[in-house]
């Protein structure tokens, strides 16, 4: 078994929405692949609390895949790239990682 994390840290403004507005959307967007998306076995994403230190990252996804040959599955898959489409235009940085478990 493959667990997939990876956080986001958000511009505070991007696509004209507020970076709360975007983490939602990530999240969203992300939690739906789930029984679309086969290899996904499971997904959570987490929005960072506010009140939290200001240099946290704002959205973090966890998720679990069968094997490697999944992961690359999942990450070339149509539906997983629109979602990733619309982070890449919100995101200010990422930082991703893959283990077994």
């Amino acid at each position: 078994m493959i667990r997939h994390i990876v956080m986001w840290q958000l511009k505070d403004e991007a696509e004209g929405k507020s970076k709360q507005e975007n983490a939602v959307i990530i999240k969203n967007s992300l939690e739906a692949l789930c029984g679309i998306v086969p290899e996904l076995r499971s997904i959570k994403v987490g929005i960072n609390m506010p009140g939290t230190p200001e240099n946290n990252y704002d959205v973090v996804l966890n998720c679990t895949l069968d094997d490697l040959d999944a992961l690359s599955a999942y990450q070339v898959n149509p539906d997983h790239q629109k979602v990733v489409a619309y982070i890449v235009k919100v995101v200010s940085a990422r930082v991703c990682v893959d283990y077994e478990e």
